[in-house]
């Protein structure tokens, strides 16, 4: 049978079980037990007593107090073990001491879910430490999940379970919010009482023992009652499964963070450059858009966002045409729209004179387009006709004051019948009170977001154009970068590894270059000279002028010690040079401290002083910088910050943040610098510091970029100590791309395969392998296993199959000459982790070659490494292929609902 049957059609809809399944029991249990259920006015156990029997979300609820035969009219029972049936969710509001107690009760009972809202865990000190831990590892055994402690609990408004000690009842809407703040959430509660915003979910964080962020948006990703996750976060938690959750469900569904403490008060001084321009904050904004998650800064701007990507449509760029009937609230809206990037659109020639022919002879010719203070509802609607057409346009905005002649509801009325015809966000601002509050609502029901004032509106477009643009960069196609660096890795294993067992923590300019060469970036001829005559016979072999610079085993900031000479141009400058270094070192730090000198030659190339760098963040693991470089670089401050690994895209990404890229791309007859060859540096750095986590601090400073070439003159390498054992380096907050997984074969006809994890740039070769599917009985089957959601062009849906994160799923290419001829796929379940369920397909022309079984072989040790010890898959009927190969190799098989279950335990599997 032919290997395209090589396939399981059901594993979108099991991954999808899994994710809900996993916290069904959380957000939509049958039964439900209160241990802490009190009836003392005031208390908590009263406050979630009175919620949860009042609830009508359909499920059995059971209190638990051994006092009390009876509780809001329903039996109550003396502890766990005594309740009739095992129970979906347990709700615990006791003292901290007693959890530990409770939770292996309600593990032994088979609870799956609970919530624990007792404080006195962790930020209670040592003793709430031990606790947490105690909790921990029973749940963990057990296979439960918790939500806390220290919550306030959480509610599902469309079933009506209020599982915690917050009144009212939410009202049911689409919006889940995240809190880590219960005094946070309950203000909120009150204000979207009184504003009518509904929630989906409701849910206090606690202290995130178990469940976290990436729990949360795993299960909200595939929840129908969801279409927008706002969070109040004052910790990341894991950051890695943040960004990899974030990752995933960002492309879907907007997350909106409102992330408290953007003070520099976590930033450490670090002794290299990078370091020192790296707070903690700022590498937090540089994972939010890596993930594609908006961070705002108040609370109006999170349900603002909410509001505007639920009901607008996301500008594909950052022009906004405005349309206002006054000319102060417009110069408003533009000082706002400036001063965070946005820009006014230009008015094309053919608008402004579309516009001529409806507007009265003075208005104002221009954006923002001023309609007059005498305009009626048709002026207004002519107006945003034309302007919404105009190609220069990415968003209109809508401004309406109260006049003489003004008429509110007539205008909202108007703009809302032209409205329907536009493919772009419109925003309006009513300003004004009881005059305007009626056509506010008009607009509000119809969809078009409006605001009090013109600057807020302009703002919320700002957030809504930026956020656009993070999910455009997740959605682009990088191009391939060689893999050449590979060559280098080990000679600079073993150099590290040398410098770090003699006891130093830096590496010599000279080792630093070494270590850039073997990664392909290009360096400035660079020799030691132990003496002054050695320095001037390397001087001499070089050709002047040269320039000397300190060699110190010790000192990592040549410049600060008097240890860089410039422009030497014979040998009695580069004696002189010499002695006046030594000189400087010894007095500054002791003889001891200098080991000669550095020559290089004093290159005169036109061109711009970069910084590239990496230090290491406490939460996110390695950072990467880049901006303008040179010995005034803390001064200026011009940087932008990203998290390994980058491919050609995110490297862009960077650059274009930065003040300097502007000059980088030709400015004032200057020539443009090799930008690609520039994204290609920023990768291989990328790549260096996540092959080698022993390197705590990097600084590639100045990186000279010219149009001529690209040349590192200068290479600061701090490491972590000895002492710090491998297994405790710090690691990627994204798991970088899996090269122990490359691999080659031959086919039995003598065709060379490479097999290898997927990649971002692979997208164009996917969509010919799937085109090369269309026709196939198996295709649709195919499509309906790559999980990516419905909507989307193809373009994104494959996007997102070849970016997928390696930590929850792990595609495998088979690779001729260029070509995808076959994909495997092991996606692991979620929450428990250590089973994965698999998919497969073979292209038509490579069929009965062998290539299916090489595949799946390479799957299971793939499974093995990534430590999933078991392998599943629901096999349809008439897929002979992939029957016959699973019992091949060892699966068991189990007919379940007109399907094959197919299982194998991996540990039973000679490796």
């Amino acid at each position: 049978m032919p290997d395209s049957n090589l396939s399981n059609s059901n594993l979108a809809h099991d991954v999808l079980r899994w994710q809900r399944q996993s916290l069904q029991g959380l957000f939509a249990p049958k039964s439900v037990a209160l241990v802490g259920a009190s009836e003392k006015p005031g208390s908590v156990g009263l406050s979630l007593l009175s919620n949860l029997a009042a609830g009508p979300f359909g499920s059995r609820f059971y209190p638990i107090n051994p006092k009390h035969p009876k509780m809001a009219g329903l039996r109550a029972y003396p502890d766990l073990p005594s309740l009739p049936e095992t129970p979906d969710l347990v709700v615990i509001a006791t003292p901290a001491a007693t959890v530990p107690g409770l939770i292996q009760q309600a593990a032994d009972k088979g609870v799956k879910n609970a919530v624990v809202i007792s404080a006195g865990f962790k930020e209670a000190g040592p003793v709430g430490v031990a606790l947490e831990a105690q909790v921990s590892s029973i749940a963990r055994a057990a296979g439960m999940r918790i939500l806390g402690p220290n919550c306030l609990g959480l509610m599902r408004p469309p079933s009506g379970l209020n599982a915690s000690f917050a009144v009212p009842m939410a009202q049911s809407g689409k919006v889940a919010f995240l809190s880590q703040s219960g005094a946070l959430l309950c203000a909120i509660l009150d204000w979207s009482a009184e504003r009518h915003v509904g929630f989906s979910a409701f849910v206090s964080m606690g202290s995130m023992l178990d469940l976290d962020w990436g729990d949360m948006f795993d299960f909200l990703a595939s929840d129908p009652h969801t279409k927008s996750i706002l969070v109040y976060m004052e910790s990341i938690g894991d950051a890695r499964a943040f960004i990899s959750s974030a990752r995933e469900v960002a492309l879907t569904k907007p997350i909106i963070v409102l992330k408290a403490g953007r003070s520099a008060a976590g930033a450490q001084a670090a002794a290299s450059h990078t370091g020192s321009l790296t707070g903690s904050d700022d590498v937090m904004d540089a994972a939010f858009k890596r993930s594609g998650v908006l961070r705002v800064d108040t609370i109006a701007d999170l349900f603002n966002m909410a509001e505007v990507l639920d009901k607008q449509p996301r500008p594909k760029g950052r022009r906004l045409a405005m349309i206002t009937n006054a000319g102060g609230p417009g110069v408003l809206a533009v000082d706002a729209l400036l001063a965070d990037g946005g820009q006014i659109a230009q008015l094309s020639p053919e608008t402004v004179g579309a516009l001529n022919q409806v507007l009265p002879e003075y208005w104002s010719h221009a954006n923002p387009v001023d309609v007059l203070g005498d305009a009626l509802p048709p002026r207004y609607a002519q107006a945003l006709d034309i302007v919404a057409k105009d190609p220069g346009a990415d968003g209109i905005m809508v401004i309406l004051t109260p006049q003489s002649v003004t008429d509110a509801q007539g205008t909202a009325r108007a703009l809302v019948e032209v409205a329907p015809r536009i493919n772009k966000p419109i925003l309006a601002s009513w300003i004004g009170g009881t005059e305007t509050a009626k056509g506010e609502a008009i607009l509000k029901e119809a969809g078009i977001p409006t605001f009090a004032f013109p600057d807020t509106a302009a703002r919320t477009f700002n957030l809504l154009w930026r956020y656009s643009e993070q999910l455009q960069s997740l959605y682009e196609i990088p191009q391939a970068v060689d893999d050449g660096s590979l060559r280098g890795r080990a000679a600079v294993a073993q150099l590290i590894k040398e410098v770090r067992a003699s006891g130093r923590t830096i590496m010599t300019e000279t080792e630093g270059k070494g270590l850039l060469s073997a990664y392909g970036i290009t360096v400035v001829e660079t020799r030691v000279a132990e003496s002054a005559d050695r320095a001037v016979a390397l001087a001499a072999d070089l050709g002047y002028p040269v320039v000397l610079k300190l060699n110190s085993l010790t000192i990592t900031h040549k410049t600060d010690v008097g240890g860089v000479k410039l422009n030497l141009k014979d040998e009695a400058g580069v004696r002189k040079a010499f002695a006046e270094i030594e000189q400087a070192v010894a007095a500054a730090h002791g003889p001891g401290h200098f080991q000669g000198v550095a020559v290089q030659p004093m290159l005169k190339l036109e061109g711009y002083e970069l910084i590239l760098g990496a230090s290491v963040d406490p939460q996110f693991g390695p950072v990467l910088l880049f901006g303008t470089g040179g010995q005034l670089v803390e001064v200026f401050k011009d940087r932008a910050l990203g998290l390994p690994p980058l491919n050609t895209t995110l490297a862009r990404r960077m650059m274009e943040e930065s003040r300097i890229f502007t000059a980088l791309k030709g400015v004032r007859g200057r020539k443009a610098v090799d930008i690609q060859r520039l994204e290609e540096i920023m990768v291989e750095m990328s790549q260096l510091i996540l092959d080698h986590p022993a390197i705590k601090e990097l600084d590639l400073n100045p990186l000279l970029a010219g149009p001529k070439g690209i040349m590192a003159l200068d290479a600061r390498v701090i490491l972590h100590p000895r002492e710090v054992a491998d297994a405790d380096l710090p690691k990627a907050a994204i798991r970088p791309y899996p090269w122990a997984y490359v691999g080659k074969w031959r086919t039995r006809y003598g065709a060379e395969m490479v097999f290898r994890p997927i990649r971002p740039e692979d997208e164009p070769a996917m969509a010919a392998f799937h085109k090369g599917l269309e026709g196939q009985g198996a295709y649709k089957q195919y499509l309906s296993r790559l999980q990516l959601g419905e909507g989307g062009s193809t373009h994104e849906k494959l996007l997102r199959l070849c970016m997928g994160d390696f930590d929850r799923q792990v595609t495998m290419l088979a690779v001729h000459n260029g070509d995808v001829v076959a994909v495997g796929r092991l996606t692991r379940e979620p929450g428990l982790g250590t089973s994965a369920e698999f998919a497969m397909q073979v292209a038509t022309d490579w069929q009965q070659m062998g290539l299916g079984k090489e595949l799946m072989k390479r799957l299971m040790s793939v499974a093995r490494s990534e430590g999933i010890r078991r392998l599943n898959a629901g096999i349809l009927p008439g897929e002979e292929g992939m029957l016959k190969l699973c019992r091949t190799l060892g699966f068991q098989m189990q007919e379940s609902e007109g399907r094959t279950l197919a299982e194998l335990e991996l540990e039973a599997v000679p490796a």
